[in-house]
C-alpha cells in the first residue's frame, strides 16, 4: 500500500449528477480518477445521480473529490450534505460554492467591491416582454449576452446582435434557468486564470488566452473540437498579466473561495481594462480543460495537481465532539 493510500484512506470521486454538465462531469471525474490511482489512491467512482450520498458513510470512504458540475454539484448542496455527513471534501464550502454558481450574486458582491465586471440586466423567465425587453436594450446596446444565471460550460449562452435576435434568445435561455442574466458585452481578448489555495494564502496561476474560431467560445468548442488555441503563456504584458491576476485574486478571496476555482475574464479591446465575467468553484478536468494546462504551465503536472487539490479537501465546521457523547 502507497503513502498515499494510507494518508488519504478512501477516497470517492464524485462525477455525473444531475446537472446539464453530467456529461462533461463524466470527463472530468474519470480523469481524476486514473490520475489519483496512478498514484496509489484508493480511489473509486460514485455517481450522485445513481446513489444516495449516505453510501459514502457507510461504505467508508474519508475523503471526496468533487469532479461535479453546475447545479448539485458546484451549488453549495453536495457540499452541505458532505457537511453533514463529516467527510471532508475538496473545493470551495456552502456558502462560496452557493454564491458563485449564481452568476448575479456573484456579481453583486463583486461590484460591492470594486471588483470589475460588465453591467448587467436580470430578468425573470415569468416575465419577458415587450417593455422588459426594450429596458434590456435601453441599459446595455448592442451587442450583448444573454445566459441561465445559474448554468455552466457556455449551456444555454447566446450573443445577441440585433434587437430581432433578442426574444429567441430570451426563451432560449429561459429552458435552463428562472433567472436569465443580460450582460454588457467587451469586445476583445478572452482570458482565463486559475487559482490554488485559500486565503492570503492563495495563488493565482499563469493566464490562459483563448482563440476560438469567429470569436465563438461555445460548448462544442470547449469540449468537443481541437479548433480553439489555448495561448500560456498568454503573450499579454507582464503588467496587463498581473493586474488580471490581481484582480482574480480579489475576487475568489472576496467570495470566500478555498481550494481551487477558475474566473473567466475578457479584456476590453479599446482601454484593456479587464472585466470579470464568472467564477468556477469545481472547474473542468478534462482532456481539454484549462486549470491543468495553467498548473502545468506552473510546473505542476495533471496527476499532481490532483494529489494536491485531494490533499487540502476540508470541512468549514469539523466536528468537535459526537452529539450526544
Amino acid at each position: 500500500m502507497s503513502t498515499h493510500s494510507l494518508h488519504f484512506g478512501k477516497v470517492a470521486v464524485l462525477m455525473g449528477g444531475r446537472s446539464a454538465e453530467r456529461e462533461v462531469s463524466f470527463m472530468s471525474g474519470n480523469g481524476v480518477l486514473s490520475a489519483l490511482r496512478a498514484q496509489g489512491v484508493d480511489a473509486h467512482a460514485f455517481d450522485p445521480a445513481e446513489r444516495d450520498l449516505s453510501d459514502l458513510k457507510k461504505e467508508g470512504f474519508q475523503r471526496c473529490f468533487i469532479a461535479l458540475h453546475g447545479r448539485f454539484g458546484e451549488d453549495g448542496t453536495v457540499q452541505g450534505a458532505l457537511e453533514l455527513l463529516g467527510i471532508p471534501y475538496t473545493g470551495s464550502g456552502v456558502m462560496a460554492s452557493s454564491i458563485a454558481i449564481d452568476k448575479t450574486m456573484t456579481k453583486r458582491v463583486w461590484l460591492s467591491e470594486g471588483v470589475p465586471t460588465p453591467r448587467y440586466v436580470l430578468l425573470k423567465n415569468t416575465n419577458l416582454g415587450e417593455a422588459v425587453q426594450a429596458q434590456v436594450l435601453q441599459t446595455l446596446g448592442l451587442p450583448l449576452i444573454v445566459k441561465p444565471a445559474r448554468e455552466g460550460s457556455s449551456i444555454g449562452v447566446f450573443k445577441v446582435l440585433q434587437a430581432s435576435e433578442l426574444p429567441q434568445a430570451l426563451q432560449a435561455a429561459a429552458q435552463c434557468d428562472t433567472d436569465i442574466l443580460c450582460e454588457q458585452f467587451i469586445a476583445g481578448d478572452e482570458v482565463t486564470c486559475p487559482v490554488l489555495g485559500e486565503g492570503d494564502n492563495a495563488q493565482a496561476l499563469p493566464v490562459i488566452r483563448i482563440v476560438a474560431p469567429a470569436g465563438n467560445y461555445d460548448y462544442e468548442h470547449k469540449y468537443f473540437t481541437d479548433d480553439t488555441q489555448y495561448l500560456v503563456p498568454s503573450g499579454l504584458p507582464e503588467a496587463e498579466e498581473k493586474a488580471i491576476q490581481a484582480h482574480v485574486l480579489q475576487a475568489y478571496r472576496v467570495l470566500g473561495c478555498k481550494g481551487w476555482g477558475r474566473v473567466d475574464v475578457m479584456i476590453d479591446g479599446q482601454t484593456r481594462q479587464p472585466y470579470l465575467l464568472e467564477i468556477n468553484t469545481s472547474p473542468g478536468m478534462t482532456g481539454h480543460s484549462l486549470v491543468p494546462m495553467s498548473a502545468k504551465a506552473a510546473g505542476m503536472d495533471y496527476e499532481a495537481l490532483c494529489l494536491h487539490l485531494l490533499r487540502n479537501a476540508g470541512l468549514e465546521h469539523p466536528a468537535t465532539q459526537e452529539v450526544g457523547a
